[in-house]
């Protein structure tokens, strides 16, 4: 028997199929953002005049999207890149400063670590924040330097703060005497109703540039995982079978959240499940226990399945008895139904038809317990691919047996 020592050492030094696993890490910041050129394109469009007439005004912009459609990561590679490119082809210097505001939720706070992150000595007690930023401006008037700020989760800000401290901070040349505009923003939200909530003389002056951020596709998705997957991972160790199941799961136009977020989280947990199982190769098995872990829905399937009628119970018995019997993860329409008939014939009860086993299927994707896909190359003719959504164990299995005997009790 090994020792906790010998345990601890092989597992340090076991096979791996992470290259850089740090690539994966919500904080990095890729070279490529597939899917997001539009909105890089939008932002240097509003920001321009920074670069092209530096000082003439300070620019405002309202980025909007729910959790996961990539604003951070956009802004972040935006800003960098812009204030890259201001210094090299314009010799203009320019900052980009990027401040989480759940983090930093008053003025005061948010002032500090402004200073902080300008490297800019700047005395923790005895100066207001209007003082602190005028600190600031004289640093940045000193150096002949211009500022992009992103305040990231601004919701958090807007919710905290007073009317007066949020109007400084938005309209911040009302205040300071100066003739060069050297701070411009960006206000990150999830909801364009933060900013509709506010006073009319703040909301008019933030709401002049608005970029909005729709939830990704299934295919979109799909292209953002094999990106990261060509950074963080060995070649070959990922299956396109992972890659599709965890697109197809959280593509917004397939009825999921369009997160890219936890579409990351889950590929990176697929691979930490594969090295776990010592395994050269992150499957579909991999990605679907990953994605029941991680996906914040899946906890709430199994009781979403106590409100399902006896059939729609039955069709989801037969695609279990499917994977367990076939060993494979998709299942044609017909092989569905021929399954589901099996089922019915063995309990007495009457199958029902085409259209009516078409419309379960439907409920139960809606409902995040099957993920569906187009045939493609190998199968003849065009037909529907059924999938469960999360991995089968006995007590999954034991639930639904009694699911189909209390409803048939219940008859």
């Amino acid at each position: 028997m090994p020792t906790p020592a010998e345990i601890i050492s092989n597992n340090i030094e076991g096979p791996t199929v992470f290259k850089e696993i740090y690539k994966l890490n919500p904080d990095y910041v890729p070279d490529v953002l597939p899917h997001r050129d539009e909105k890089i394109s939008e932002l240097t469009v509003t920001f321009r005049d920074v670069i092209i007439d530096p000082g003439r005004s300070s620019i405002r912009a309202v980025v909007v999207g729910r959790t996961g459609t990539g604003k951070t990561v956009t802004t972040r590679l935006f800003g960098s890149k812009f204030a890259e490119l201001a210094r090299s082809k314009r010799g203009l210097k320019v900052e980009y400063v990027h401040i989480n505001c759940h983090r930093q939720r008053t003025l005061y706070l948010l002032t500090i670590e402004l200073g902080n992150q300008l490297k800019l000595s700047v005395p923790s007690r005895g100066l207001s924040s209007q003082e602190v930023f005028s600190t600031i401006h004289d640093y940045l008037d000193r150096r002949n330097m211009h500022l992009i700020v992103t305040l990231d989760e601004f919701d958090y800000f807007v919710n905290t703060s007073s009317q007066e401290d949020i109007y400084f901070l938005v309209r911040l040349y009302d205040e300071l005497a100066t003739s060069i505009k050297r701070i411009s923003y960006i206000f990150i939200v999830r909801d364009i109703s933060t900013i509709l909530s506010l006073d009319k003389a703040i909301r008019d002056h933030i709401l002049r540039n608005i970029i909005e951020f729709q939830p990704y596709k299934s295919n979109e998705l799909y292209d953002i995982l094999l990106n990261r997957v060509n950074l963080a991972f060995y070649d070959g160790s990922v299956s396109d079978d992972a890659l599709k199941f965890i697109s197809e799961v959280n593509g917004f136009d397939k009825g999921g959240s369009g997160n890219a977020r936890v579409s990351i989280e889950t590929l990176e947990l697929a691979g930490r499940l594969a090295d776990r199982d010592r395994s050269p190769i992150v499957s579909l098995v991999h990605a679907k226990e990953a994605n029941s872990r991680v996906n914040q829905e899946s906890s709430s399937i199994i009781d979403e399945m106590k409100i399902l009628d006896l059939h729609p119970i039955l069709l989801l018995k037969s695609l279990i008895n499917l994977v367990k019997r076939e060993r494979k993860e998709y299942f044609t329409m017909g092989e569905a139904e021929e399954e589901y008939t099996n089922v019915c014939k063995l309990i007495g009860e009457e199958p029902r038809r085409h259209t009516q086993v078409y419309e379960y299927v439907r409920r139960l994707k809606l409902m995040g317990i099957i993920s569906t896909q187009q045939s493609g190359k190998g199968i003849r003719g065009k037909t529907t691919l059924i999938s469960l959504t999360f991995p089968i164990s006995q007590d999954l299995e034991n639930y639904v047996d009694k699911l189909i005997e209390g409803t048939l009790n219940i008859k």
